[in-house]
């Protein structure tokens, strides 16, 4: 009975077509920023539950790890990953036809997200953070953000434009209420996961995180995470360190990423499956906890230390170094989260250390040594994610600092730059995928049909005969025979369909012209100047094998034929050659 009801109700709202509407986005827009907001708050609520019942106590992550005897250190991370692991490992056997992960549903897929795997990896999730996992909680958050908003799209029976749309405004919702960024947040999905920054789509989305940002803060979960006061500003020639900054930066932001990489295939090595691989990375871990358990979670308080306290520069560098160890067994060993906030942590570091030296060297140099801290965060954040606009607004955001937005803006651009210069790596998959399709599609637009050009055997003058056409059609397979007239200017077609019914209804049509059953626009004509992009589109629409090839000086003269294989050869060398030279699009080098 209930479930007639639903089915019913779902049927009705599907009739109100004005509901997906763009007013109407809006304000579903601004629904998924709800809720977004309430699974924010839901999974903090989660893991204070479970560091209660495991350890007694609840906080912050580090402060909780430090007050754990040594064992206890050891084998919270360890029993936190075996549980993770069953979680993903039951996730993986549920049979769903929807994604996984909201960056492809939103990207390249339809919007659907399938809502047990959702939430099944969301708890695997929690149980990695409140353990200590170094990795970020925001991953699980925005998921089940974007797993609310999906489910709502789904219920209306949206369409897939609008479902896509709908869980990327769930997406920036969750970034905003995790890190209290409705900007950043929006431009975080805009630049990163839809590609694109048009009104249509960037309007819901700042609806969106908005609405969760005031959810937030009604709720009392609001907090700028960095919070400066009287932040410096920096004037004239003081700029040129961060500059420097931002050019390190964007060589170490792609080395950690690589890092990452190689600890994934470290574990995958191993042959252990997910449950014990996630309890071997939480064995390893606590390890590193007895010894340091400040790299426990994602470092916000350690960061908070850095920005307000004096760190030796040999604490910075050997807590930067557990760090990065830390985060690549978390990540390596499979654990699903965010890798958002361990970047924050090496920028900080990273800044901080930078900073020191360069204090060191310029004594004169007026600058506080948080400058470089924070600039650091930003532009490793930038640089790893792919985003430095993102970036900038997040860190603006987070710190309320507008003081900050010139050098920000300087080492973010740069790190930018270089660390998509040095190395094709990017900390979401999608970004690579989109960039390589955006170069695909760039040397499709490029590459001309010159090349492919190949003579034309089955021609004939408007003035041939109708048994030596005929005769031409049994000489060779084809459906078409391309008429010219005596300048070879390119008349049109006669097709062998045509031509045999002529035949079949008057014996003495064999003395006739083919011009007399000449078809003009039948078939489309290409010309060598003409993209591979655009013959694609050509063929697409065509159902034959080859097209004929016009001469492009406006004469009409017939010069050769391109044939489908051909086209669909040279995009597939393309595409080959573009795979084994790892190249992406990067408009600083055009």
């Amino acid at each position: 009975m209930i479930a007639h009801s639903v089915l019913s109700m779902r049927k009705r709202l599907q009739g109100f077509k004005w509901l997906s509407d763009m007013p109407a986005m809006l304000a579903w827009a601004v629904l998924a920023g709800i809720l977004g907001a309430l699974a924010t708050l839901a999974f903090h609520q989660g893991m204070r539950f479970v560091q209660q019942v495991v350890t007694g106590q609840h906080g912050g992550i580090v402060a909780v790890t430090e007050s754990l005897p040594w064992y206890m250190r050891l084998l919270f991370p360890t029993l936190g990953g075996l549980c993770a692991g069953i979680l993903l490992w039951l996730a993986g056997r549920l049979p769903s036809g929807s994604n996984s992960d909201y960056m492809e549903a939103v990207a390249i897929g339809d919007g659907r997200l399938s809502i047990r795997q959702g939430l099944l990896r969301s708890l695997s999730s929690l149980m990695t953070v409140a353990s200590g996992g170094s990795i970020g909680r925001e991953g699980a958050m925005v998921h089940l953000a974007s797993l609310s908003a999906s489910a709502i799209g789904r219920f209306t029976l949206f369409g897939e434009a609008r479902l896509r749309l709908l869980v990327a405004c769930g997406a920036a919702a969750g970034v905003a209420a995790a890190y209290g960024a409705p900007i950043a947040g929006a431009v975080f999905v805009a630049e990163i996961v839809l590609g694109t920054m048009t009104m249509s789509s960037f309007g819901p989305l700042l609806m969106a995180a908005v609405s969760a940002h005031l959810t937030m803060r009604m709720l009392g979960g609001y907090h700028a995470p960095y919070e400066m006061t009287n932040v410096q500003a920096v004037a004239g020639w003081d700029i040129l360190p961060f500059l420097v900054l931002g050019v390190l930066i964007g060589l170490a932001a792609p080395a950690f990423l690589k890092l990452l990489n190689l600890f994934r295939t470290l574990f995958k090595r191993t042959g252990l499956g997910l449950p014990l691989r996630l309890a071997l990375g939480g064995l390893l871990l606590g390890l590193l906890l007895i010894v340091m358990p400040r790299v426990a979670g994602n470092g916000f308080s350690v960061v908070s230390s850095m920005l307000h306290s004096d760190w030796a520069w040999y604490s910075v560098l050997l807590i930067l170094a557990f760090k990065v160890l830390a985060t690549g067994l978390t990540v390596g060993s499979g654990a699903v989260g965010g890798v958002f906030t361990p970047a924050i942590f090496v920028g900080a570091a990273f800044g901080t250390l930078f900073g020191q030296l360069t204090l060191l060297i310029l004594p004169g140099l007026d600058l506080p040594l948080y400058l470089f801290t924070l600039v650091g965060m930003g532009a490793f954040l930038g640089a790893a994610t792919s985003a430095p606009f993102m970036a900038i607004l997040m860190l603006f955001e987070m710190t309320l600092s507008y003081q900050l937005v010139l050098p920000l803006i300087v080492a973010c651009v740069m790190a930018y730059f270089v660390s998509r210069g040095v190395a094709e790596v990017a900390m979401y998959e999608v970004t690579l995928v989109r960039e390589r399709d955006a170069l695909l599609r760039h040397k499709l637009r490029h590459t001309t049909l010159a090349e492919l050009v190949r003579p034309a055997d089955t021609v004939v003058s408007t003035t041939t005969q109708m048994r030596d056409a005929l005769q031409m059609f049994l000489d060779y397979p084809v459906r078409y025979l391309y008429v010219v007239n005596e300048e070879q200017v390119y008349q049109g077609v006669i097709a062998q369909p045509d031509l045999t019914r002529m035949l079949l209804d008057d014996n003495a049509a064999q003395e006739r012209v083919v011009g007399d059953i000449l078809r003009m626009d039948f078939v489309k004509t290409l010309y060598p100047n003409m993209s591979l992009d655009e013959a694609q589109e050509h063929f697409v629409s065509f159902a034959g094998e080859r097209l004929p090839v016009l001469n492009g000086d406006g004469s009409g003269r017939l010069i050769g034929v391109v044939y489908k294989s051909a086209v669909l050869e040279k995009y597939s060398a393309i595409k080959r050659s573009l795979d084994a030279s790892g190249e992406v699009m990067l408009d600083a080098r055009r």
